[in-house]
């Protein structure tokens, strides 16, 4: 598409081509309108990608899953492992390429989990993971992991609050409804729109 718009999104498992990202199910996007897309724009220093596909990693190489029906906001960052060689514990922050593999210090899986929500220009910090149906405000930096349903904000992002109340996220989470197949999930949609979560509960016993 060459005339992009902000109406439209990059669906991700139709567009991603690195094997260390992987994408669960077919509703998850990116809103791409303003930048590269998805993989050349949000997904930073992360092997796997058309230059670095045959590089050998410096240690344990870290991926990023996202799940399903995830929505990206334009110009999100996600930054990856890769770029984890500035040793705050050596006197120089330098990546030396003398000292790089001992320089190097794995962040871990960065995952993003199913219906959660990145604002425009959040940026998620390697190794974090962002909850099932979470809110990251636009412009927050996340640098540690996000509960289920919880909104953070600011930089560093923090608790500002929960989209619902304890009991009714845990309801929520028993129901695994992102573990439905997708025709069923898409066949509940109109209870999925609302804050219904007892008529939820009961269409899926």
């Amino acid at each position: 598409m060459t005339d992009k718009h902000w109406s439209r999104m990059e669906y991700l498992h139709e567009t991603v081509t690195n094997p260390n990202i992987h994408i669960k199910g077919s509703h998850s996007y990116y809103s791409d309108c303003w930048d590269n897309g998805f993989e050349r724009s949000v997904v930073r220093y992360l092997l796997g990608d058309d230059v670095s596909r045959n590089w050998e990693p410096l240690g344990r190489l870290d991926k990023l899953f996202i799940g399903n029906f995830v929505c990206i906001g334009a110009e999100s960052v996600i930054l990856m492992g890769g770029n984890s060689t500035h040793r705050m514990d050596w006197i120089s922050l330098y990546p030396f390429m003398e000292s790089i593999k001992d320089a190097y210090i794995s962040r871990g899986d960065t995952t993003l989990g199913d219906g959660c929500w990145l604002g425009m220009r959040s940026m998620i910090m390697p190794g974090v993971t962002i909850g099932e149906g979470a809110v990251v405000a636009a412009g927050a930096v996340v640098t540690k992991d996000v509960p289920p349903y919880a909104v953070v904000g600011g930089n560093p992002a923090n608790m500002i609050k929960y989209r619902f109340s304890e009991d009714d996220i845990a309801r929520l989470l028993a129901l695994k409804i992102y573990d439905l197949p997708e025709e069923k999930l898409l066949a509940i949609q109109p209870i999925l729109s609302s804050g219904n979560i007892t008529a939820l509960e009961t269409i899926l016993r």
